[in-house]
């Protein structure tokens, strides 16, 4: 295949304009390794970014999606064979490098992952930037001491596609998980996926209160803001709080006393890691943390529908992951 198809932003007032386009390779941004896309999928960052929100795309035309998975087409890197499955997320595709909304993708090897041993390309796409934030999560949470006998564990925002993933891995993994959703129609949906209770939101968020009843030993957290800061009066001593997300805000106010009087530990999450730990959190992914409901939480569009559904993402539409298959 020399032409493909791919959804294009232009730059425009007062968002960009998306037209799905056929291209040729050498409409691409620069790399050295061509791949044919099986899959992408729909990320919150696609949709602001499809959106002209927040500055995101600086520079247009631009090919958008932040994650990719599929077939080595061509690679002038020898660590690299037509053919080889692999992943690609991060490093700027998307942004200010062409992305995974498109049948062809061009990168630098040195983005290349290789698909991990267990994964298809399918499973790996439903995972995609998202699975790969939630493992990194419970990674570092683990590192830090979290383990089932602590406690339960909440996880916030809990119908994203983050949230939903964390809840099937912190399932599999032995913890009892409490789901928090403002959505009263998810309940059944978020107990299948592996969660032994859901709530909407405990207490008053604005509390003046430094600190609140003991109740979580983890808690992963996509929304930020009072939400966020709530969680830090709510902590079991030691508890450990993953946060990578701020659809609730980026002001966080709150006290110094859960740090030195209960100990807990706040750690943030930047999923733009270095390869490495790429590979180590992607191997645990496949094997001790992977999902065994990925089929609850991803389903499939065509190119064709992406537009619609990036517009039903920024409202909030969505839930789970919505992979597109190219």
């Amino acid at each position: 295949m020399t032409s493909f198809q791919a959804l294009r932003l232009h730059d425009g007032k007062p968002e960009p304009a998306r037209r799905i386009e056929t291209l040729q390779p050498g409409d691409l941004s620069p790399g050295n390794v061509l791949i044919e896309v099986a899959y992408s999928s729909i990320n919150h960052k696609d949709a602001l970014a499809a959106h002209g929100r927040n500055g995101i795309i600086r520079q247009f035309p631009r090919i958008g999606g932040i994650d990719l998975t599929g077939c080595v087409a061509a690679s002038d890197d020898a660590r690299f064979t037509p053919g080889d499955e692999v992943i690609v997320h991060g490093f700027g595709i998307g942004v200010d490098h062409d992305g995974g909304h498109a049948q062809r993708a061009r990168v630098p090897g040195d983005w290349v992952l290789p698909l991990p041993r267990g994964l298809t390309l399918l499973e790996a796409a439903i995972l995609g930037a998202a699975g790969y934030t939630a493992g990194l999560a419970l990674h570092w949470m683990e590192h830090n001491g979290l383990t089932p006998e602590r406690g339960p564990v909440l996880v916030t925002g809990a119908t994203g596609g983050v949230a939903s993933i964390a809840i099937d891995m912190l399932a599999g993994r032995g913890y009892q998980v409490t789901a928090m959703t403002g959505k009263s129609d998810a309940h059944a949906a978020l107990k299948a996926l592996g969660a032994s209770e859901v709530i909407g939101r405990i207490g008053n968020p604005a509390s003046p209160k430094p600190l609140e009843k003991a109740r979580w030993a983890g808690a992963v957290d996509s929304v930020g803001g009072q939400t966020l800061a709530w969680l830090t009066r709510t902590m079991q001593p030691e508890g450990i709080i993953s946060a990578f997300g701020n659809i609730g805000g980026a002001e966080l106010d709150l006290t110094v006393l859960p740090f030195i009087l209960r100990g807990i530990r706040l750690i943030g999450i930047d999923a733009n890691s270095p390869m490495p730990l790429r590979r180590q959190v992607w191997d645990k992914i496949a094997r001790d943390y992977r999902p065994t409901r990925l089929e609850r939480i991803g389903h499939c569009i065509t190119l064709a529908q992406l537009p619609e559904y990036l517009g039903r993402m920024l409202q909030g539409q969505l839930q789970g992951r919505t992979v597109i298959r190219m």
